[in-house]
């Protein structure tokens, strides 16, 4: 029995990929590397937004049309948000949910034989510390936490992952060990919200932070997003743990509007005063670090003037990446009751914030040329060439390196998404 995995969305989801592989492997199940090779096809999906539900909707029904010899199983954030929808377009399909990847063995081994098997519904089972079959060797994802304490009406996520569950730092430490003994040069500690681990256990991702980056070796550390209003109980001691010279400095913080009666409407439980204090102390104490933002352009109560406080809070902060993203209704949110901005104002506001956005990052890395920077070599580029990461994790174009190695750069050029640089000294 031979099985294909493809994992769509999120670094999270990501790793729920490669638990399901390793589940897999330890079951004597072999993983290929391309559908032809298979009989079992697991689509890992994601959910988050209209466009990526419509593009892993026609992914499973195209699947079925061309591959109609083939077993299709369904995993991802899909199975617990819209079971409805994925039971009408995979109607034979069986599922993974993403709380069950400990028994994708035996829901593979039942489709192989002609079974429609649906493993989903919560559960407390650890992500950390289990087999995974991992794709780069030198970038290891560690799934510290899962689900949320946030309640934003926008989203349809939380319904997938549930309430939170924080995994012990003991185990997160113990993996992270593992990978960085095993080639891993750079460890990717990745939840819903980062920022929220700990409050469920009493433990604190200041103290994780610090744990795994005094682990012996030369890697760097990623912290994944977080959330404002989990940051502001524990912003001095993660600052503080985020200037250990093995964690880059990067910070991803969602704002989503500039408005704080936007951000009311959307339950985010931040306001932008508390926003801009977070930014300004991570600024002041970590001059070099790169901001992260997500906006949502067009949420249904968001009219001009709010609109004008998201340019404005965008052209005041001048974030180094920006994430934008056009609202549309998700299953279950409780802001899809809401009358959506009419098309024509959303097409508008998202081109000038596109506009917007990228003036304010090329600027931003416009900066960085003439200077040298310590970079990590992560991966191969598409296109050829390297990329490597600067200690402030914007990607930088590079040729004949190693991979997994630290080198010295001059940066030559400039782009809104990366850096172009020259090799100084290997």
């Amino acid at each position: 029995m031979k099985v294909y995995i493809e994992s769509y969305g999120c670094t999270f989801n990501k790793a729920d990929g490669q638990i399901i592989a390793g589940n897999l492997k330890e079951n004597e199940i072999d993983i290929v590397e391309s559908i032809e090779e298979a009989d079992v096809v697991i689509v890992n999906t994601c959910y988050v937004k209209l466009p990526t539900e419509n593009k892993v909707t026609y992914r499973i029904q195209k699947l079925q049309k061309d591959y109609p010899d083939k077993k299709i199983i369904i995993g991802g954030c899909m199975v617990e948000i819209d079971p409805e929808k994925l039971d009408k377009v995979g109607p034979d399909c069986s599922w993974i949910g993403p709380h069950q990847l400990n028994k994708a063995a035996d829901v593979v081994s039942g489709a192989y034989c002609g079974e429609v098997i649906r493993e989903c519904g919560f559960s407390k089972e650890p992500k950390v510390g289990v087999p995974k079959v991992v794709d780069d060797s030198l970038i290891h994802i560690i799934q510290i936490c899962e689900g949320c304490l946030g309640a934003c009406t926008f989203c349809c996520t939380r319904f997938a992952r549930g309430p939170l569950n924080s995994y012990p730092i003991a185990d997160i430490k113990a993996e992270a060990k593992k990978a960085i003994e095993n080639g891993a040069c750079e460890i990717q500690l990745t939840a819903q919200d980062t920022a929220a681990f700990g409050r469920d256990s009493g433990e604190k991702l200041s103290d994780l932070i610090k744990e795994v980056a005094n682990l012996e070796g030369d890697f760097r550390v990623r912290v994944g997003m977080m959330h404002p209003k989990n940051i502001l109980n524990d912003v001095d001691e993660i600052i503080d743990a985020m200037k250990h010279p093995k964690v880059y400095n990067f910070i991803h913080l969602p704002v989503q509007s500039g408005s704080d009666k936007v951000l009311s409407d959307m339950r985010r439980g931040h306001n932008i005063s508390q926003y801009l204090d977070i930014v300004s102390k991570f600024k002041n104490e970590i001059p070099d670090i790169t901001l992260a933002v997500d906006i949502i352009v067009g949420y249904p109560t968001e009219n001009d003037d709010d609109f004008d406080l998201t340019v404005k809070l965008l052209e005041d902060v001048k974030p180094s990446l920006i994430h934008l993203s056009k609202y549309q209704h998700r299953k279950g949110a409780i802001s899809s009751s809401l009358r959506e901005v009419p098309p024509e104002i959303m097409k508008k506001r998202s081109k000038f914030l596109s506009e917007i956005k990228s003036k304010i990052t090329e600027d931003e890395n416009q900066d960085l040329v003439g200077s040298i920077q310590k970079v990590l070599v992560v991966e191969v580029g598409s296109k050829g060439g390297f990329i490597a990461k600067t200690d402030s994790y914007i990607p930088v174009i590079i040729e004949d390196v190693e991979l997994g190695t630290f080198v010295k750069v001059k940066i030559t050029e400039a782009t809104a998404t990366y850096l172009k640089s020259e090799l100084l000294e290997k």
